[in-house]
Order: C-alpha cells, then sequence, then structure tokens
C-alpha cells in the first residue's frame, strides 16, 4: 500500500526501472546516413523508372499547331511536311540554307523576284517564313523597284511588315543608288547619257511623290554634283529659279541638267512643268549657266525636253 502514496516523481522513475519502455528501432537509412525525405526520394524515382529491359515511348507525339501562319493559303501552298524521319514539319524548315546555297551557286538570273526578297528578308525577319511576306509586297507594289522605292508608311500597311524590313529595304535602295552615280560621277554626261538616264530611273521611277533634282555640270560636261533640291506631293513639286542659279554659282558649275519623276507613270511634261523650265533657264542664263535639259521620268519611259526641241 505503501507504494501507491509514493509521491508523484519518485514513482514515475521507480516505475521506468521496473518496465523500462522499448527502444526504437532506426531505419537502415537513417543508420547509412540518408534523411527520410532523401528516402522517400528514392523510392518515388525507382517507382518511375522503368524496369531492365523494357523500350519506352512518350505519352503523347509532339505536334505543330496549324495556325493561319501555316495555312495553304497564307503560306502560298506550303503548310506541314513529312522530312526523311516522317515527322510532321512546318513546309519552310531548311528552306533559308536551301535558297542561299542556290543563290551562290546559280546567282539571281535564274530565281524570281519573290525569291530574291526573300534572301533580303532573311536579315529581318528571323526563323519563320518569309515567302508570303515577299509575295504580299510584290503585289501591292508591282514589282522589286515599287518594293525597294515605297515608303515606310506604305510598308507596314503590308501585314507582317516591320520597321526592320523597311530598314533593310533601304539599304538595298542605299547600294543601288551608290552603284548607279558610281557610273557618271566625274564622268562626261553626253557620252554616257544611258548611264544617267538607268541612274535616274534607279533612283526615281518607283517613287510616290515628285522629287526634282539638278546635275551640275562642269566646263567638259563632267557631272560635279547631284543634288535634291525639292521634294513634293504626287502630283507637284515646288522649284525657286532663283536658288537653282545661286547653287549653280557656289559650285562654280557651267551647265546643269534638270530632272524630276512623274509617280503616275506618264513622263509627259504638264504646263506648269514646261514654265518652270523656261523660269530656271532665264534665271540660269543671266549667270552665264546653261540648261542642257529638263528630263521627267516615268515608271516605263524617260522625256527629254531637248530631244522634244522645247530647250534649244
Amino acid at each position: 500500500m505503501s507504494e501507491l502514496f509514493t509521491s508523484g516523481p519518485a514513482r514515475v522513475i521507480k516505475s521506468l526501472v521496473s518496465h523500462p519502455l522499448p527502444r526504437k528501432k532506426r531505419a537502415p537509412s537513417q543508420e547509412a546516413g540518408f534523411s527520410e525525405d532523401a528516402l522517400r526520394g528514392l523510392k518515388d524515382l525507382d517507382a518511375r523508372s522503368p524496369p531492365p529491359g523494357v523500350e519506352t515511348k512518350p505519352a503523347f507525339t509532339p505536334g505543330y499547331r496549324r495556325t493561319e501562319r501555316l495555312s495553304e493559303e497564307a503560306s502560298a501552298g506550303g503548310g506541314l511536311v513529312t522530312d526523311h524521319n516522317g515527322d510532321e514539319v512546318p513546309h519552310y524548315w531548311g528552306h533559308r540554307d536551301r535558297l542561299r546555297k542556290r543563290f551562290l551557286s546559280g546567282g539571281h538570273e535564274p530565281m524570281p523576284e519573290y525569291e530574291l526578297l526573300e534572301l533580303l528578308l532573311f536579315n529581318a525577319i528571323p526563323r519563320i517564313d518569309v515567302k508570303p511576306l515577299a509575295k504580299r509586297l510584290l503585289s501591292t507594289f508591282g514589282d522589286l523597284n515599287g518594293v525597294i522605292a515605297a515608303s515606310e508608311h506604305r510598308i507596314l500597311q503590308v501585314a507582317g511588315a516591320n520597321r526592320w524590313v523597311y530598314y533593310h529595304l533601304r539599304v538595298a535602295e542605299a547600294f543601288a543608288q551608290r552603284m548607279g552615280q558610281a557610273k557618271v560621277l566625274q564622268r562626261d554626261i553626253v557620252s554616257n547619257w544611258d548611264d544617267l538616264i538607268t541612274y535616274c530611273r534607279t533612283s526615281m521611277a518607283h517613287r510616290e511623290t515628285e522629287q526634282f533634282r539638278i546635275l551640275f555640270l562642269d566646263r567638259k560636261n563632267v557631272l560635279i554634283a547631284d543634288e535634291e533640291q525639292a521634294k513634293g506631293t504626287v502630283d507637284h513639286v515646288p522649284v525657286y529659279p532663283r536658288e537653282v542659279a545661286k547653287r549653280a554659282l557656289e559650285l562654280n558649275a557651267s551647265a546643269i541638267i534638270l530632272v524630276h519623276n512623274h509617280p503616275s507613270g506618264d513622263p509627259s511634261p504638264s504646263p506648269s512643268d514646261v514654265l518652270m523650265t523656261e523660269d530656271v533657264g532665264a534665271a540660269c542664263n543671266t549667270i552665264g549657266v546653261k540648261v542642257h535639259d529638263h528630263v521627267v521620268i516615268g515608271k516605263e519611259e524617260e522625256y527629254s525636253f531637248k530631244a522634244a526641241g522645247l530647250i534649244e
């Protein structure tokens, strides 16, 4: 009976001594140094791993969503094609490399205009099919000349075009103009008239607004400067005879050739063109500078005031 009235702590100690608690057995992983979380991770990995010698396959087959850009209408008959492995891939995979190799091996002559434009667009738009954009640009502006000469506003209205496209078109235009200019600068214009017309057509024929340029010549009719004097609207460009004569004096020019374009494509001079030519001729005559010719550039041909007898 005395044991029943033993004080609390003493009674607990005596009970533990008489009846010790069973010792908890440690897991093998703990004895080896693994935590319980690591053990569960190993069990999960083991559950997900296939048995040895079993061939596995993906749960689903990777594919490509047929978007509008991959449709036959948007991709000019493209969409998805089957590659050499039997997989469906976008039709333009490898197209850029193939087109570049064909251009380098065979030149540009056998290539249609849209493929030449594609080569340029490769640098402006990465990784996607640019053939539809090239064809849209050509359809909108008629040909490569029209595309190269188009304004930024018009280019950005074409679906898929951006400022990088416009930038690369301007670079191409600059190369064309510099190459044409090299054939006429510091050369006798009279002896190289065809080269001059070609240069003027490259620079002006497909512009959407009128541009007025003056070619300044020395005493031997050698081109010493080609300067844009003014830009105008689709059917008018302001020209100031006094400013033309002043610039001729500054360059010590002996003669000039006037050149402007007609965005309509028809090079026939308007009454205002004839009047302006007479006014410029009168202003230059007072300082001893001769007006050799006034050439109006159209899309397909040009009009020469001198050949038509309007300039002596």
